[in-house]
């Protein structure tokens, strides 16, 4: 095995695991901030209840994320340094923004949510829940904005030595496809916390545990689960558009799409023969161009149109675009049936779905997962698309010895860490939310 290859499944390894916390993040926040703004309201304690239990949660999965995302970083300069020399001047003020502006202000007021309860007034309490929100969105934001940079770049200048620079921050924030992008993530986010908040609730009702606070916990859950995902359906297809308009290769990808054509169907389910250029399985004729402009006749283009050197690896592009479409489509129906359930007054004795909703839990991250694999081996050959392949950004000084020794110690420290996440994570569940 190459070095390149090997750096690339390590930072894949760094990205996956890390991305597991964030995606809990932003949507645990939200509903600290919900229930908090409705205690600051009621003077309920089943919403004081409710943010205090979270708060913890919300505390050791930002721990996880923050020590995992300081991997990634850190192997920009060691397994990327040509990737590293060459973006530096537009990433510098990026990342800085990220940790000037986001990190600090989501991690100081994190601090107060934690140890402060008593110490502060309740308006104050409920400040800081709104600034941990804000922070945590800002910092996805600049994240975002990066990762966007890389798909669509925009806003920057070539020197004669072919380093890239910074020429407009503006447009380099706000490139083509950061604010698709960050409604998609953030929606992610939101639609991952609701499903843990609903599963976590679902598994007390049922057992007829923490009384009133698991019933109000479990009617907040599922109201944003059965919302959440219904908006996540209108941004993914507002950030497909974009992708057929902007990458059109890997929106080709994506849907095992070959032949530039007008009426092109889309796939539910298959598999690409990438030698004979040919896809096979269950579609809908028409269907992907219709879903781009509500025209069953508009033209999509195929992979046939781009040389064979810049198309991704086709069949694994599309089998885990799939698999986080399937995802969501059934985050979308069991969220809608929760929320019949509830609109009936059925919830609370539905032991059928009170059972199911834990169970759910790990389903969301395999949509976020395999949708951020769908996006970043979608645009390969490209580390910066159309700017910078993937295979000139690695480091020439690290040899493959060097990254295999490094990836089986993060494999070993990932395994330790995702172990001690999930022993206090469900010791926090076990004990419960005070009532």
């Amino acid at each position: 095995m190459s070095a390149l290859f090997l750096a690339r499944i390590q930072f894949a390894l760094t990205i996956c695991f890390h991305f597991i916390f964030p995606a809990m993040t932003l949507g645990t926040a939200l509903i600290i901030l919900i229930s908090e703004t409705l205690y600051l309201k009621t003077k309920d304690d089943n919403y004081k209840s409710i943010t205090d239990f979270l708060v913890k949660l919300l505390g050791l999965i930002f721990v996880m994320g923050a020590a995992s995302g300081i991997v990634m970083e850190f192997s920009f300069g060691t397994n990327w340094s040509g990737y590293s020399r060459a973006v530096g001047d537009i990433f510098g003020p990026l990342l800085a923004a990220e940790g000037v502006l986001a990190f600090f202000l989501e991690s100081v007021f994190l601090g107060v949510l934690l140890f402060a309860r008593k110490r502060v007034s309740p308006g104050v309490y409920w400040f800081s829940a709104l600034m941990v929100f804000l922070g945590g969105h800002l910092s996805a934001f600049w994240i975002v904005v990066a990762n966007s940079w890389m798909q669509t770049p925009a806003g920057y200048a070539l020197t004669e030595s072919g380093r890239i620079v910074l020429g407009n921050f503006g447009e380099a924030v706000f490139n083509p496809s950061t604010a698709v992008r960050y409604v998609h993530t953030v929606l992610a986010s939101w639609v991952t916390s609701s499903v843990m908040v609903a599963g976590i609730a679902g598994y007390y009702v049922r057992r007829g545990l923490h009384g009133q606070t698991a019933r109000t916990m479990l009617k907040i859950g599922v109201i944003l689960f059965a919302v959440t995902p219904l908006l996540q359906l209108g941004a993914g297809h507002a950030h497909a558009i974009r992708v057929i308009d902007l990458q059109p290769e890997k929106a080709a990808a994506l849907e095992g799409h070959f032949e530039t054509a007008r009426g092109a169907p889309i796939y539910v389910a298959g598999y690409v023969d990438e030698p004979n250029r040919k896809t096979y399985g269950l579609y809908l004729p028409g269907g992907l161009s219709f879903l781009y402009n509500f025209d069953w006749n508009s033209e999509i283009k195929g992979l046939n149109d781009f040389p064979e050197e810049h198309w991704p690896p086709v069949n694994f592009v599309f089998q885990v675009y799939h698999i986080m479409v399937g995802a969501g489509v059934a985050l979308i129906a069991l969220g809608l049936f929760g929320g019949y359930l509830l609109w009936r007054g059925k919830l609370y004795q539905n032991k059928a779905y009170l059972f199911l909703l834990p169970f759910l839990i790990p389903l969301p991250h395999i949509a976020h997962e395999t949708g951020w694999i769908a996006a970043e081996v979608g645009r390969q050959p490209w580390i910066i698309y159309k700017l910078m392949k993937t295979a000139d950004g690695v480091s020439v000084v690290v040899g493959t010895g060097e990254i295999a020794f490094s990836l089986m110690m993060f494999l070993m420290v990932y395994v330790l860490l995702a172990a001690v996440f999930v022993k206090v994570f469900l010791k926090i569940v076990r004990k419960g939310p005070a009532v």
